[in-house]
């Protein structure tokens, strides 16, 4: 896989090439400049704070707590600079083409589907973030995986979250991932 964009830890943007004949799933992993951005950063002890599903249009699919530029909270398409985010890290995963249909239908069925409010407080205990009826922004997209089949086994653990931070590193050990030039 080939790197195609420079990368910095104060504005980074990834971009990892697919192999030929297969498509990627391309996700973009943010941060904001906001104490609630900067609370799941330093809780789930990353760089990162959301992920959005980079949809084929160049719109970002994700799960919201709040309402932005009259889009409404929950699972929904965005545009591309619906928020002024002050770090972002591209990533796509190379996958065959059934993989990459899978995980965006299963996306595209959550579309409307509202923001899990348990999941911020499920850093507490008790929870299954794979329960499908709410979704925090790092539940959607690891669900997507697992439901696609991009990960060749489920998760090992059914823990309570899964957060930005915490779905990086697991694709870390799949695909080249650099916060840094």
């Amino acid at each position: 896989m080939a790197l195609l964009g420079d990368v910095s830890f104060l504005s980074p943007s990834l971009v990892l090439a697919a192999p030929p004949g297969y498509g990627p799933i391309r996700l973009q992993f943010s941060a904001l400049d906001s104490l609630a951005s900067e609370l799941i950063e330093w809780f789930g002890h990353g760089v990162v704070s959301h992920v959005d599903v980079v949809l084929p249009s160049g719109r970002l699919m994700g799960a919201r707590k709040n309402a932005i530029r009259g889009i409404p909270a929950g699972v929904q398409s965005r545009p591309a600079d619906y928020a002024n985010f002050t770090r972002k890290v591209r990533v796509d995963l190379p996958a065959p083409p059934e993989v990459v249909d899978s995980f965006y239908s299963f996306i595209s069925a959550q579309n409307g589907k509202p923001y899990d409010e348990k999941a911020i407080e499920a850093f507490l205990p008790g929870r299954d973030w794979r329960t499908p009826d709410a979704w925090f922004c790092s539940e959607l997209v690891a669900a997507g995986l697992e439901t696609s089949k991009w990960f060749a086994y489920p998760l090992a653990t059914s823990v309570n979250k899964i957060t930005p931070p915490d779905l990086l590193l697991v694709l870390s050990a799949f695909v080249p991932i650099s916060l840094s030039a």
